[in-house]
């Protein structure tokens, strides 16, 4: 017979234990609402608080147990809003502060837990703390790592440190001291050593833990914290290094206090709030003492997304990531997609092919032991969109070398130095052609102009603190998720950086060719998702959407594909009601099992991975034929129909099955 993929009134009767206690975290699936690009509440074209609220009840049918949020706080969005301006307040962007409260009231209303950013490495420029350092307040640059240049008259940069969006990660300021920035310029490192800093980041998440929040996704976790004496590293391409080596800015021991100070401050609050790092470390076993008990309850885990369509390698980054986390006692975390990478329909390929592989890995990945984060739209099968017009474009990396001349003013300060600002900072070069509002340091009306497009500082699926893969730039029909870091990636041109040793003559910040870095295409994956209709913007908002939709999108749009028990809508569906339903599909080592993850491989042909959870097993066919073997059970799910008699089945090629015994 053949077996269709369809899944019917099982979640009703069971629910994992895991999922009613207080360790909800450890196997949920937390959905990522990338704010701008989701739903548009008041016509501008830009998704907002209200829209995501408005559209709250399909995440709940869908099944994910939590919603995550990227950055909605006041910010210049020099890089789409991790560059925060005031930690406790909403952009006028995209709502205020009622507009968040609202949000999270009717998320629990519909049992969805909702995690907010928080980026605690650095500040925006326009902060009124670094305001107050350039501005020559007494004390003010200690909560900043400022420090004098070297050479005899302090004109280059303290250390041959690189900035992971290209060029030295330190800018010079008017007086002749220097600042870092492990990021873009207008993103100043915090000085965590400082009192104050921990003070004000521990009030930070009380806020928004007393609005209500059920925990926080930590931008660039591993960052805080640097070596004493901020030493060179003796070499360049530093971004390629980054969770491969060891470096004096990432992944420092003194990083572990801080996550051990929020996991009391998180403890103390009821209903298991979480924290969740965006960390990069050199080992699977360095990134698992994020997690250790008294640490934070989820570290990224972005090796099953860099993986290409391989088994071998897939057994061997789930093995692997699996014995890391479980040394500590902690939950894997698993993920194929974010607004930083190419959507995998398209890295696996793309057209039928691509669809049939993502299809089959999602399933594989709701499989696994422990929690798995979804990228908006994904549900849907949504594709990459390859081919969006240049000046509809607004990833700041893609204007690189491309942006408008800009006149310098009489008495500006040498190039390469910047000046303290006053109330009306000076105008900065921006990604898109029209004028950028004086960031805002608290609530106020105003009449928001495009944003520039999140850059995120990811390599990965999260968002933030780290290169995207260049690799994933080139998809191709084998091709993974990118094999890591790139030197000189990032989201934004460096602007007003001083000199590295033996350069030569500064150039114009304003004019100059920017340094290497992402090729500027990840607007792709940021295309505003479709929702009903038959032309743009198919329910996004009352009028048009910040990035073009493509016309073939009519047919993927979330009322397109409801009641389709073939779309790949109702098979997300599907699966995440049998992943509530059976047992064997909770946290590490639930129902009885000999391995302390609830988890065996069996032998199984070329091509083909076979394991088994309590009363579950799952097959994945990554051949481009179909392959037969002994059923290994009842089917209860597939990506696509199989075949059985009970005793043999015949599994279709590029796809996933699931079975119950």
């Amino acid at each position: 017979m053949t077996h269709e993929s369809t899944a019917v009134g099982l979640a009703s009767a069971y629910s994992n234990a895991t999922t009613a206690s207080g360790d909800w975290w450890r196997d949920a699936v937390i959905y990522q609402v990338y704010v701008r690009s989701f739903a548009d509440s008041d016509g501008d074209g830009i998704g907002d608080l209200r829209g995501v609220r408005s559209r709250l009840p399909h995440l709940a049918r869908l099944g994910v147990d939590a919603v995550w949020l990227t950055p909605f706080y006041v910010s210049p969005q020099a890089d789409g809003g991790y560059d925060v301006a005031d930690y406790r307040a909403v952009d006028p962007l995209f709502g205020d502060l009622a507009d968040a409260d609202e949000l999270v009231r009717a998320a629990h209303e519909l049992g969805l837990r909702v995690i907010v950013d928080v980026v605690p490495n650095h500040t925006s420029e326009q902060h009124p703390w670094f305001r107050a350092a350039l501005a020559g307040e007494p004390g003010a640059r200690e909560r900043y790592l400022f420090r004098r240049g070297r050479g005899a008259d302090g004109s280059l940069p303290p250390n041959d440190w690189e900035s992971i969006f290209g060029g030295p990660a330190w800018t010079r300021v008017a007086d002749g001291e220097w600042y870092l920035h492990l990021f873009a310029p207008e993103q100043p490192d915090l000085d965590w050593t400082h009192p104050e800093v921990t003070a004000e980041f521990d009030s930070v998440l009380r806020f928004w833990l007393d609005l209500g929040v059920d925990g926080f996704r930590i931008d660039v976790a591993h960052g805080m914290v640097k070596a004493d004496g901020l030493p060179d590293i003796g070499r360049g391409a530093q971004a390629t290094l980054i969770g491969a080596e060891p470096l004096p800015f990432f992944d420092q021991d003194g990083v572990h206090e801080i996550h051990r100070s929020w996991r009391r401050l998180l403890d103390s609050y009821e209903g298991a709030r979480i924290g969740v790092a965006e960390a990069w470390a050199p080992s699977s076993e360095r990134l698992a003492l994020y997690v250790r008990p008294d640490e934070l309850h989820q570290a990224f885990n972005f090796r099953f997304l860099n993986c290409p369509w391989d088994p071998a390698a897939m057994r061997t980054v789930i093995d692997e990531s699996l014995s890391a986390t479980t040394a500590v006692g902690a939950p894997t975390t698993w993920v194929l997609s974010n607004h930083d990478v190419v959507r995998h329909v398209t890295r696996y390929g793309g057209g039928p092919r691509g669809l049939a592989r993502a299809r089959a890995a999602a399933m594989l990945m709701l499989s696994l032991p422990g929690s798995a984060y979804l990228y908006q739209g994904e549900e849907l099968g949504l594709p990459e969109v390859s081919d969006l017009p240049p000046d509809s474009r607004q990833d700041p990396a893609f204007r690189r070398g491309r942006r408008r001349q800009i006149p310098v003013p009489a008495g500006a300060p040498a190039p390469g130095i910047i000046a303290p600002r006053d109330a009306e900072p000076p105008a900065r070069p921006q990604a898109d052609a029209g004028p950028t509002p004086e960031p805002r340091l608290a609530p106020q009306a105003h009449t928001p102009t495009r944003p520039q497009a999140d850059a995120g500082h990811a390599p990965q699926a999260d968002a933030g603190g780290g290169p995207a893969p260049q690799a994933q730039r080139q998809p191709g029909p084998e091709a993974g998720a990118g094999s890591g870091p790139q030197a000189g990636s990032g989201p934004e041109a460096r602007v007003g950086c001083g000199p590295q040793a033996g350069s030569g003559p500064v150039p114009d910040p304003l004019t100059a060719p920017e340094a290497e870095g992402q090729d500027g295409l990840r607007d792709g994956c940021r295309v505003p998702i479709p929702w009903a209709g038959a032309e743009p913007p198919y329910g996004f908002g009352p009028a048009g959407s910040w990035l073009p939709q493509p016309p073939e999108w009519a047919g993927l749009s979330v009322a397109a594909q409801t009641g389709d028990p073939h779309s790949t809508l109702e098979l997300y569906r599907a699966a995440l009601e049998l992943r509530r339903a059976m047992p064997g599909l909770g946290a590490p080592g639930a129902g009885p099992s000999p391995d302390p993850r609830g988890m065996r491989w069996l032998p199984s042909p070329d091509g083909v991975l076979l394991f088994t959870r309590p009363g579950f097993a799952c097959t994945l066919n990554t051949r481009p034929e179909p392959v037969e073997l002994p059923a290994p059970g009842r089917p209860v799910l597939s990506s696509a129909p199989v075949e059985t008699d009970g005793r043999t089945v015949r599994l279709p090629p590029d796809s996933c099955t699931w079975w119950a015994f």
